[in-house]
């Protein structure tokens, strides 16, 4: 019997090209040090170093993986090196990596329960393991009125949060789009900006956003959040939600969130609460001040993805009520109707997000919690407050720098004291020299550096020589300026 002829990969060819990318992760994984932090590609080059035209012809793995190193490489920003302090980290592990491989090899499509029962069940069992381990409030399991999901980012979360509190204002009134303009939401100046886009997806429109200022601390303060609901509310607006940010991207500020909670209650306004990065800090109790006024949220999130060694994209986001998001995102067209989901007894997670199509993202995240155990993440995030900590102390005794904002855990946020232009072009040659990578902000409408010690194999001497390289080039930056 003749054979038909197949392109694909046969098992044995898997498993040998599959032992060959594990061996080259753990050899990238060994030599990450040797790369620039930050790509020096010009814009381009990558693409230049590639053909034209796709091949007619398949070609070797080998050959694949050859042009990895020649051509992919040189333009990828090592998000993974130790020496990597921008933005906020986005973290990988080892067990990440391989619960991330499983999840594509078995290929699960977990829109509905019916379709990976295990996807489903190991997801809302390992978020309501986050319930305790983080002790956010009881409301947020699964045996309660709420429960978790697993997002992709925190910028999808808070908009299921907002369309949640926009159906709950309008009494899930269809002929009210966007509450008819009436509809107002507030957030501090120092929110993400995933707000924003939001409550312009969610037709509440960008004008309806009302942004409160902040305190010294780049902090929202509560009593102008009451001044401007109160002041919408005479003209005629209806408040509808509220952001409280616990830990802003810019300077890691942490909102009242008891405060803030007491008015959002009063006034029957949503209250949701954006941990993103440093939510995972609660994994340790001395941390978790920062959710002091948590039981007054109906919605909240945080990103493993950041600083919980499991790679992106995993978001955690939970609901005080779970009925209030189920009815605002379910549609059941007839080709997904099935006894399981009829019976009333199981979760169907595509009524909890945007898509319909969801990934096995749980796996990544049950196999980090199972590797590390809580305790090996408490230590890990502990070993990063500590080491920010220091470096904080480290810039308050250099007579040319300063801090720029508090550190309550791992961001710090400083300058050199020579101004805007002196940072700017000190950041400019940090990252040039590819021996780290940092970002900056504005506070206070000035230029401020940004370190952020998060990443999954960051140390004290990873730390430690950052600092003296950052005195070394602003030492010689000032004696250029001298000549």
């Amino acid at each position: 019997m003749k054979h038909e002829q197949s392109y694909h990969m046969t098992p044995e060819e898997f498993e040998k090209n599959g032992q060959e990318v594990i061996h080259w992760i753990a050899d990238y994984y060994r030599r990450i040090e040797s790369f620039p932090v930050m790509s020096q590609a010009a814009p381009g080059d990558i693409r230049a170093g590639l053909p034209p035209h796709a091949p007619a012809k398949g070609e070797s793995f080998s050959s694949i993986l050859q042009d990895v190193d020649k051509i992919i490489i040189p333009g990828i920003t090592h998000w993974q090196s130790p020496n990597f302090f921008a933005y906020f980290p986005a973290n990988a592990s080892g067990a990440a990596i391989l619960g991330e491989l499983l999840s594509a090899g078995l290929g699960v499509q977990g829109m509905i329960w019916a379709t990976s029962p295990a996807c489903t069940e190991l997801e809302t069992q390992v978020l309501d393991w986050l319930v305790e381990m983080l002790a956010l409030p009881e409301k947020f399991r699964s045996s309660g009125t709420g429960a978790g999901v697993i997002q992709d980012t925190a910028s999808s979360a808070s908009l299921c949060a907002v369309l949640a509190a926009r159906e709950k204002a309008t009494q899930f009134a269809s002929n009210l789009k966007g509450g008819d303009g009436r509809l107002t939401a507030y957030a501090s100046s120092q929110t993400h900006s995933s707000v924003e886009k939001a409550v312009k997806i969610a037709g509440i429109g960008k004008e309806n956003l009302r942004l409160v200022p902040v305190d010294r601390n780049f902090a929202m303060r509560p009593e102008e959040l009451a001044k401007l609901i109160q002041e919408d509310r005479r003209k005629g607006k209806i408040p509808f939600f509220v952001c409280a940010t616990v830990g802003t991207t810019s300077s890691n500020a942490m909102d009242p969130l008891d405060k803030i909670g007491a008015i959002a209650r009063q006034e029957n306004i949503w209250l949701h609460v954006d941990a993103a990065m440093s939510g995972t800090a609660a994994l340790c109790p001395e941390f978790r001040h920062i959710h002091k006024g948590l039981e007054f949220a109906d919605s909240y999130c945080f990103n493993p993805h950041k600083w919980m060694f499991t790679n992106f994209d995993c978001d955690c986001f939970y609901i005080g009520d779970r009925k209030i998001l189920i009815q605002t995102l379910s549609i059941l067209p007839e080709y997904l109707k099935n006894k399981a989901t009829e019976s009333g007894a199981v979760i169907d997670y595509r009524d909890w997000q945007v898509p319909l199509g969801r990934r096995f993202r749980a796996l990544k995240l049950w196999f980090v919690i199972r590797h590390y155990g809580i305790e090996g993440l408490q230590y890990h995030v502990r070993q990063h407050v500590q080491l920010a900590q220091e470096f904080a102390e480290w810039v308050k005794g250099e007579p040319d720098f300063e801090l720029m904002a508090p550190v309550p855990l791992n961001l710090v946020c400083f300058r050199h004291k020579a101004g805007a232009k002196f940072n700017e072009n000190l950041l400019d040659h940090l990252n040039r020299s590819g021996k780290i990578y940092l970002t900056h902000t504005k506070l206070n409408d000035i230029y401020t550096l940004r370190m952020s010690i998060a990443q999954t194999n960051t140390q004290r001497r990873h730390v430690e020589q950052a600092w003296e390289l950052i005195r070394k080039t602003a030492r010689e930056l000032k004696e250029k300026i001298k000549d």
